[in-house]
């Protein structure tokens, strides 16, 4: 038999000590266990959600790499680039790779009789992977893609439609500036999207990819670049580096060099400042485990003074301060234990209430997304039960050295 385990059982199902100051300690001490995991659990959901949920919001306007030509990363100009069949399947065979889609930019204005407004179109084609602007759409519908024939079809942000006074199906005059002249496109409003991050919805606006080709002259193989998409996240560096073997300072058939850069060197700001908030992360997990820590502690403190008559008598009875001390331990984990079971229905409550019903609302403006997002990871919060009963038990090792100094004849004494 573990007579530290029996006897911690006993001492913690013990109900005839009510009036005594264990019971408000150890229930104290509990719900600082719960109550530190629930914010653990909670504020590793929201910066979860909130990472990710930017993430896709920018690999969602540019994937995940781009491959264009070199001279473009050099001049607010595009340039073209030859991307046939064959390069196009040279691109999806590389390791790592799921999907691969060609585009065109054109930069424009979009005039209304009393109003005006620089965008950029991006054309895209039959093979584009329309999931990220399906779910953006907040009226109409997607524009008819083919890259032989042009319906002329735009789909604007909301906010443009809102500057612009613009609604569905109504038809609007497109400038283009060339070197030598301005070409004119009357485009029909199919669709309105907003994603409610400033970068995007005050300047894109997108199209067929044969509109934007006709408009820079281009020939039907001709485009701005072909972006990538890939298997995971986690890898794109790694992803990246065969793209940069296979395809960087080659030539496509007309001869201009190819080049290409992954999302995070497209937009260094915004994910420099995603990767700032694992810091927040990891500051408010230590202020966590260390108020249940010293929660803890306070309690076996408490426990172990009001216990002093027994632990006397277990001296006097031949048992070891290493036994007594490990009966304190299990003791401590039986209270950690009920702590994190409530903390895990708090958390889990918490965050599946925000991410069904939507009650905590942000300003979309500021914090690119209208309520805050939550994403379960059951592996981190599994890590975080485990860490945060790990840390607890151990900083309780060296206050249960206290045993050792009660002496038997003095303790049976003790009031």
């Amino acid at each position: 038999m573990n007579l530290p385990l029996f006897l911690s059982k006993r001492i913690y199902e013990d109900q005839g000590d009510q009036r005594k100051v264990s019971r408000p300690a150890i229930r104290i001490a509990t719900i600082g266990v719960a109550i530190g995991l629930a914010v653990m659990i909670v504020t590793v959901s929201v910066i979860l959600g909130f990472k990710h949920t930017v993430r896709d919001k920018v690999v969602g306007f540019g994937s995940h790499i781009q491959v264009e030509n070199i001279n473009s990363y050099t001049s607010a100009n595009s340039f073209p680039v030859c991307i046939d069949d064959s390069l196009m399947n040279v691109l999806t065979a590389i390791d790592g790779v799921k999907h691969a889609e060609r585009f065109t930019m054109a930069q424009g204005i979009l005039k209304t009789d009393d109003n005006f407004l620089g965008v950029a179109l991006k054309g895209i084609g039959p093979e584009y992977d329309l999931t990220f602007l399906k779910q953006c759409l907040t009226d109409g519908e997607m524009p008819a893609l083919s890259d032989s024939t042009s319906k002329y079809q735009l789909l604007i942000s909301k906010t443009m439609a809102e500057k612009l006074r613009l609604s569905i199906g109504d038809r609007i005059f497109t400038y283009f500036i060339g070197e030598d002249d301005v070409r004119t496109r009357r485009f029909t409003i199919c669709g309105i999207y907003q994603t409610n991050m400033k970068r995007f919805d005050d300047f894109v606006c997108i199209t067929d990819i044969y509109a934007t080709q006709r408009i820079n002259g281009w020939r039907g193989d001709e485009c701005s670049g072909a972006e990538l998409t890939v298997d995971d996240f986690n890898r794109l560096d790694e992803t990246s580096q065969n793209v940069v073997w296979l395809v960087n300072r080659t030539q496509d058939a007309d001869g201009n060099t190819l080049a290409s850069q992954t999302i995070l060197d497209a937009y260094p700001q915004i994910f420099s400042w995603l990767d700032l908030l694992d810091i927040n992360v990891w500051i408010i997990l230590a202020l966590m485990i260390a108020v249940a820590g010293f929660t803890m502690i306070s309690g076996l403190l408490i426990i172990i003074l009001e216990r002093t008559q027994m632990i006397g008598v277990l001296k006097a009875l031949g048992a070891r301060n290493q036994a007594i001390r490990r009966t304190f331990l299990w003791f401590a984990v039986f209270i950690i234990g009920r702590g994190l079971l409530w903390g895990n229905v708090l958390g889990l409550g918490i965050v599946l209430l925000q991410k069904y019903t939507g009650l905590v609302k942000l300003d979309a403006q500021t914090y690119y997304v209208s309520e805050a997002p939550m994403e379960i990871s059951i592996p981190l919060i599994l890590l975080l039960n485990i860490a945060t009963l790990v840390i607890s038990v151990f900083v309780l090792i060296a206050p249960s050295y206290l045993v050792s100094h009660i002496h038997p004849a003095r303790s049976m004494r003790y009031e």
